[in-house]
């Protein structure tokens, strides 16, 4: 099909026959090199050249019924013709991007081995998939004139072009690699990806990102909204998005930025959807005390974490009494005033069973002013014992969710680990 279309152009005068050899092309390219130039092939020196510019008819039927391997090359500008000079490009994102055909080179559409090149392989393509707009990297930039010249030559409708900006590294200049991505720890693939060679590149999916982060993340990298919000639906972006509003310039990949975004999303996350994610994580201590517990402590845990299989390694004091303990805590907060107020504290709220977040705040207090000490005094070490870390989630809510006979245990246990 696609030398249907390569022979329709050269049977318009739109492309023709070229039978140079690659050492006669390398021959002219280091005979230009030693002039300090550059090789082109187009109307320069196409009819120096072996083709069917150069040949006459029949040396060129004698070629090809010879079996001399041929390419066929794209006539781009013809100064015996009234031609346009320039190539306008109307872009969507850059405006009108104008090209010199003098300037630009005779492309290759069909190759020696039979096959179209990408170039005409694309127009070709697009043109019965009915595409009406083209939005792709500007990398492609360079290739416009030449596939908007072979919309006109085949007489076809001429999609509109947008050429999207690059994500750049995040230091340093140039476009995020593949290569930058794995030397960074940064994930350049939706899902990990296994090459032929053996390579393995991360993945999004594999490094904890949700979908709806990246697509967001995504979103924002070369793009802005009218207002300042940062934080989108799928419908919403839908309707917010034009391409209108694509930046020229390309924007910096910011990992830290990625993982705020993947937050935002941790935190909106419902029940369902949190079990989902850790699922792959579970080990049965995390499911004996009921799938109720276990939401509970991942609603609770959520806001300290930028992926979801953060979690449970972070909360593990919900689970199983902590085998390791905080030692800046232990130095400076923990000491025997310290340890006897809060024994004495856990013990009453196990006698007076006051077991919500609400009872054990209120008492803390209560207790703090008979004891005539300040109740902040308290707060860490009180943590640190029954959790063995310096911070984390609200702390009474984390001691209602955790129950006053597990509280007065771990108090108990770091006491005597930790007597002074």
């Amino acid at each position: 099909m696609y030398k249907r279309y390569a022979e329709q152009l050269i049977n318009k005068g739109k492309a023709y026959y070229a039978f140079d050899t690659n050492d006669e092309l390398n021959y002219h390219r280091k005979d230009h090199e030693r002039k300090g130039k550059t090789f082109i092939y187009n109307w320069h020196n196409r009819e120096k050249l072996s083709n069917s510019i150069s040949l006459t008819k029949e040396e060129v039927e004698k070629k090809i019924a010879n079996g001399e391997d041929y390419v066929v090359r794209f006539k781009m500008y013809d100064p015996s013709q009234n031609t346009e000079e320039e190539v306008i490009a109307k872009d969507l994102i850059r405006g009108n991007v104008s090209f010199k055909k003098a300037l630009l080179d005779d492309k290759v559409l069909f190759k020696q081995d039979g096959m179209p090149t990408y170039h005409l392989a694309n127009i070709v393509d697009d043109h019965f998939m009915e595409i009406s707009h083209v939005i792709r990297g500007e990398e492609w930039l360079p290739s416009v004139p030449l596939h908007i010249e072979l919309y006109k030559a085949l007489d076809w409708e001429i999609p509109k072009f947008a050429h999207l900006p690059l994500i750049m590294k995040p230091v340093g200049k140039g476009k995020l690699s593949k290569r930058d991505g794995d030397k960074l720890g940064i994930p350049v693939f939706p899902l990990e990806w296994h090459a032929a060679d053996g390579e393995k590149s991360s993945g999004y999916r594999e490094s904890g990102f949700m979908p709806n982060a990246v697509v967001n993340l995504l979103a924002m990298l070369g793009w802005h909204p009218a207002d300042n919000k940062e934080l989108f639906t799928i419908d919403e972006l839908v309707q917010a998005f034009s391409l209108e509003r694509v930046s020229k310039s390309g924007a910096k990949f910011d990992i830290d930025k990625a993982k705020w975004y993947n937050h935002q999303y941790l935190l909106s996350a419902t029940s369902d959807e949190l079990l989902i994610l850790i699922k792959d994580d579970l080990e049965p201590m995390h499911t004996a005390n009921g799938q109720e517990y276990l939401v509970k402590v991942l609603d609770m845990l959520k806001e300290k974490v930028s992926f979801a299989n953060e979690i449970l390694p972070l909360g593990e004091y919900f689970f199983t009494l902590p085998t390791k303990y905080d030692e800046g805590v232990q130095n400076k907060k923990w000491n025997p005033e310290v340890a006897n107020h809060i024994h004495d504290y856990v013990n009453e709220l196990v006698v007076n069973k006051y077991a919500s977040a609400t009872e054990m705040e209120q008492h803390l207090q209560s207790y703090a002013d008979d004891c005539g000490i300040n109740k902040g005094t308290l707060m860490q070490p009180l943590r640190w014992a029954i959790s063995g870390q310096a911070g984390g989630p609200p702390i009474f809510e984390m001691m209602e969710l955790i129950g006053l006979d597990s509280i007065a245990e771990r108090v108990k246990i770091a006491r005597m680990k930790h007597a002074l």
